[in-house]
C-alpha cells in the first residue's frame, strides 16, 4: 500500500476519533439542544443525553489504540443507528414550525450513513490500522 493512502487513513481516524470526543463534550455542555431534538415516545431523555455523550468521548479515545480501533468503530456505527430517530424527529420538527435550519437536517440524514461507512472502514483486520 502507497505510503500516502496509510498516512491519509491516519488522519482521517485522528479526524473521526477528535469529532467523536468533540461531540461527547457537546453533549454535555449543551445536553438541552440534544433533550429537545429526542423523540417523545423515548424516556428518559437528559439522562440519555449525557449517556451517549460520554459513550461517544469514549468511543472517540477508543478509535486511537489499535487493540481496541475495531470494537470503537462497531460501537460507533450502534450509536450512530441508535441516534438515527433523534435527527428524524429534529427534521419533521423543523419541518413543522418552518424552521431556516431545515435544509440542514434534512442533508444530516443521509450524512447518517456517510458516517457509518467511516466507522465501517475502522472495523476491518488486517488494514493500514495494524490490527
Amino acid at each position: 500500500m502507497p505510503q500516502h493512502y496509510s498516512t491519509l487513513k491516519n488522519i482521517s481516524l485522528i479526524i473521526m476519533a477528535a469529532l467523536y470526543v468533540i461531540a461527547g463534550i457537546n453533549h454535555l455542555i449543551h445536553p438541552i439542544f440534544y433533550k429537545n431534538i429526542m423523540p417523545s415516545y423515548i424516556p428518559w431523555h437528559i439522562q440519555l443525553v449525557y449517556i451517549s455523550g460520554f459513550i461517544e468521548i469514549f468511543l472517540g479515545i477508543l478509535l486511537i489504540p489499535k487493540k481496541t480501533r475495531r470494537l470503537a468503530a462497531w460501537g460507533i456505527i450502534l450509536l450512530l443507528i441508535s441516534i438515527f430517530p433523534a435527527n428524524i424527529n429534529m427534521m419533521i420538527n423543523y419541518w413543522k414550525t418552518n424552521h431556516t435550519d431545515l435544509w440542514i437536517t434534512i442533508l444530516r440524514l443521509p450524512l447518517q450513513f456517510v458516517l457509518i461507512f467511516w466507522a465501517y472502514t475502522f472495523t476491518k483486520k488486517n488494514t493500514y490500522t495494524g490490527n
